[in-house]
């Protein structure tokens, strides 16, 4: 039943990155912006096995096959459908191409390509998989104690922020600073899989108390009403950009956990015999990958349908959507539908094809 739970969660994770991107909010008082990244990271944590402690080899490649390799078929997917659309509206939507744009830039902000630009996460999260991989296993030689490689990786999530704002800001300076950060995140997950999840109750009304008010103290400090304000309570950790918070983005990213975490603990028993649920949670890789192509051409269709210029769209960035005050939650269950059912058949052909490469293989050993 927890796996379906945590694929569950998974969906709902997708669902705030694609709500994100529409700029509005499953959760109300919880911006997707200020906490969705940390609780993939915190899931990706929940999901990690202590065997690979001692089998360093088998994770990194099994990470190497399930993120880094679909991320860059995806990559010379989307530099085809870039030049169609490229030809098609007279824009770039994206950098240049060239040898550090295809296998460097995407460690190290991953907007090489708008279209596909919020599979940046991916590589980080290979990078930040595999250090806290060997971070984990460092810890463990010196002291198997948990408290004591929490509050290594609490300094880690606390004091990553301050530390970015005094060292010199640089692409490879960024990507370190979001290992470490996202670090913190992974190791919660595992801390609540192995010392949490079936030792304490988070869930109570207690715990849903303090923290509403936590994040009712913390909005105090949200600026994110208008673009002049600030980001507020959200965050951009691709890019680093915290406005003047420290603290802040830290303690929002745990609410937001717990409130995810909460959420699917109080739907499960509604939700869990919804297959599209299940669906979406299958395949959140993909709708990672596709949500901004299918938003792009359903804004092309709305233009073409009330008639404007296809020159206006060059106008604007990546994230924008026709008429946004009527048409957000279109954009957003459509985009949700294509996209998952897309990745579903996506899932199958990689599967046959690989069934197909293996046995052809086998046959001709």
């Amino acid at each position: 039943m927890f796996s379906e739970k945590i694929n569950l969660l998974k969906a709902f994770a997708i669902m705030l990155v694609v709500s994100g991107h529409l700029e509005f909010s499953i959760l109300g008082m919880f911006p997707p912006y200020s906490f969705q990244l940390a609780l993939f990271f915190f899931i990706s944590g929940m999901l990690f096995k202590e065997k690979y402690l001692n089998n360093v080899t088998t994770f990194v490649q099994r990470r190497l096959k399930s993120l880094l390799l679909p991320y860059f078929l995806y990559e010379i997917f989307y530099f085809g459908v870039t030049y169609v659309v490229f030809k098609l509206t007279g824009k770039w939507w994206g950098m240049p191409i060239s040898l550090k744009n295809i296998f460097i830039t995407p460690f190290l902000n991953g907007h090489q390509l708008d279209l596909c630009c919020p599979l940046w996460f991916v590589p980080q999260l290979f990078v930040t998989m595999i250090t806290f991989l060997f971070v984990l296993r460092s810890l463990f030689k010196m002291t198997t104690n948990k408290f004591v490689h929490l509050g290594v990786f609490m300094l880690f999530g606390f004091l990553s922020i301050p530390v970015l704002k005094h060292i010199p800001f640089t692409p490879t300076t960024l990507l370190a600073f979001r290992t470490v950060f996202s670090m913190f995140f992974v190791y919660l997950g595992y801390f609540y899989m192995h010392h949490i999840k079936d030792k304490h109750d988070i869930f109570t009304p207690k715990w849903l108390g303090a923290i509403l008010v936590l994040q009712a103290i913390l909005w105090l400090y949200n600026r994110d009403f208008d673009p002049q304000h600030g980001i507020g309570l959200s965050y951009i950790l691709v890019w680093g950009r915290f406005d003047q918070q420290i603290i802040v983005p830290v303690l929002t990213s745990l609410t937001g956990i717990w409130a995810s975490l909460f959420t699917i603990n109080l739907t499960y028993p509604y939700f869990k015999n919804i297959n599209f649920l299940k669906y979406i949670g299958e395949t959140t890789y993909h709708i990672m990958a596709n949500h901004l192509l299918v938003m792009f051409v359903i804004t092309a269709g709305f233009m073409k349908l009330f008639g404007v210029p296809i020159a206006e769209r060059a106008e604007h960035d990546i994230y924008w959507i026709y008429n946004p005050v009527q048409y957000t939650y279109f954009y957003f269950v459509i985009t949700m539908i294509v996209t998952t059912y897309v990745g579903m058949l996506q899932k199958k052909t990689w599967a046959k094809l690989k069934d197909f490469v293996f046995c052809t293989n086998s046959k001709e050993g």
